[in-house]
């Protein structure tokens, strides 16, 4: 097997994904050094420069090799490689946890569930491809509607007394009984525990759980109330990443490393951890 020495450069990886654009560095370690976030815009590949432009220029050292991934993986002309969301995010959270799980990545416009044995393979995973029932978006459009900004759910939340059963998977039917709920003097705190909890039921009802669940993307917090509602709607232990919204630009970033240092162990590894995550190709 052949390897490269050492080296004093870093490895990158992008993932532009529907809602945010994220860049991870790591060293031939696989530590992180730096990472960035911005919003996704319209141009996928201004987006992947830009983020990319705030993590190397900060190194001490060059970027020696880059993977991308995400939505937007192919609109990255500087990358050298791109890998599926589904391996990425697989390589990212095992890297961090080292055991078998049901990884649960709340994105913009989708829901994946994705599941890992203790080598870190993946053996399964599910994806809702038709609706944006529990995702970022459906989040972000509920607080659109009762005007409140995305970042202070949590804290509303967290202030609950009780409550709402909300009937509906549906944006658009689910913002109709909010409003309802708003009208007949509902504490809104109580609303908005009830929003997390319809996003809970959803993933429950995407798969079944055994054993620890790794909840990953932009509403994963530790100990927030939308950690703790998955875990009682899946009866798992569930684990945040130090660094929940980055885990797949991560587990691209090692993937550069590894097919840098290790060519000819990484292309093992691609075929066997590439296999499920190519029907995602797009």
């Amino acid at each position: 097997m052949k390897h490269r020495a050492k080296t004093d450069g870093y490895f990158a990886g992008v993932d532009i994904g529907a809602s945010y654009t994220k860049c991870v560095a790591v060293d031939d370690q696989g530590r992180i050094v730096r990472s960035a976030v911005i919003q996704t815009g319209f141009d996928f590949t201004e987006n992947a420069r830009k983020v990319f432009g705030e993590v190397s220029t900060g190194l001490d050292g060059k970027v020696v090799q880059t993977c991308s991934t995400g939505y937007g993986r192919k609109n990255v002309g500087f990358a050298s490689m791109n890998r599926t969301e589904i391996a990425c995010q697989s390589l990212g959270c095992f890297k961090e946890f080292g055991m078998e799980a049901s990884i649960v990545d709340i994105g913009g416009q989708d829901v994946k569930i994705i599941r890992i044995d203790g080598a870190g393979k993946r053996v399964n995973f599910k994806m809702n491809r038709k609706c944006a029932a529990g995702t970022g978006a459906f989040i972000e459009e509920i607080a659109f509607k009762i005007k409140i900004p995305v970042d202070q759910l949590e804290e509303i939340a967290q202030s609950a007394t009780g409550e709402v059963t909300l009937g509906s998977f549906c944006t658009v039917f689910t913002a109709t009984e909010i409003l309802s709920h708003i009208r007949g003097q509902t504490p809104l705190p109580n609303i908005v525990r009830g929003i997390y909890r319809s996003v809970a039921k959803r993933i429950s009802e995407m798969d079944s759980f055994s054993g620890k669940v790794i909840f990953t993307g932009g509403l994963a917090k530790r100990g927030s109330v939308l950690s703790k509602m998955i875990a009682e709607e899946t009866g798992s232990d569930v684990s945040v990443p130090e660094h929940p919204q980055i885990t797949c630009a991560y587990g691209a970033a090692l993937y550069a490393k590894e097919t840098y240092l290790s060519p000819s162990k990484s292309r093992s590894e691609t075929n066997l951890l590439g296999s499920m995550g190519s029907s995602l190709e797009t």
